[in-house]
């Protein structure tokens, strides 16, 4: 396990913000149920060769480091959909974890996963799906949301048990609702919940 104390990385890209306001909701969750919620992102990927992002980003959370996924506890991965698929950035960054599948390094760790869509029919579950590809390739211990949480039966927005989503509009403009912001804190919740009782059970083998 980590060297360092518990934490969940909730690690994200959000072109818009909408992903980023999911992201802050999710990380809500994780801390109310004690742990700590170590909020992360990824810069823009370009044709070119040459850097088109600065080292640090202008505003928001930094970029996430290999070590921050590396000693996380547990992961929740957070990307906008493009065309039934994780953003670019994103899957560049999970792409080039080769070092931890080998070393094993996330096995075993629970993973969730949340997205958002300019329309309703936009692709929220494909991307959902294919988000969590990688997850199981690293071994990770895949979390979603339980028809308990009544807001899926609810929602006349997003909302999956396969992860928390959201429908922010075609220009971006449409707030996350009751539900789709109880989803996220509840998926956050959950991720973290399994992660103590992992990690307490841990403790006594």
């Amino acid at each position: 396990m980590s060297p360092t104390a518990p934490y969940v990385l909730v690690l994200f890209y959000s072109r818009h913000g909408a992903t980023s306001k999911m992201a802050r909701l999710v990380a809500e969750g994780v801390e109310k149920a004690g742990l700590e919620a170590r909020v992360r992102t990824v810069p823009e990927v370009s044709p070119e060769t040459r850097a088109s992002s600065p080292a640090v980003p202008p505003a928001g959370p930094v970029y996430c480091t290999e070590d921050d996924l590396r000693n996380c506890s547990a992961l929740i991965l957070g990307s906008p959909t493009r065309f039934g698929n994780m953003a670019a950035p994103l899957k560049y960054f999970i792409d080039g974890t080769s070092s931890l599948w080998l070393a094993g390094s996330l096995t075993d760790k629970p993973a969730a996963v949340f997205t958002s869509t300019a329309s309703m029919h936009g692709g929220q579950e494909s991307t959902l799906l294919s988000m969590q590809l990688p997850l199981l390739h690293h071994g990770m211990l895949l979390v979603g949301l339980p028809y308990a949480n009544t807001e899926l039966t609810e929602t006349r927005g997003g909302g999956t048990p396969y992860g928390a989503s959201h429908h922010a509009g075609t220009d971006g403009s449409r707030s996350l609702d009751p539900q789709e912001s109880a989803l996220c804190r509840a998926l956050g919740q959950r991720v973290a919940t399994l992660t103590r009782t992992l990690q307490a059970g841990a403790t006594h083998v």
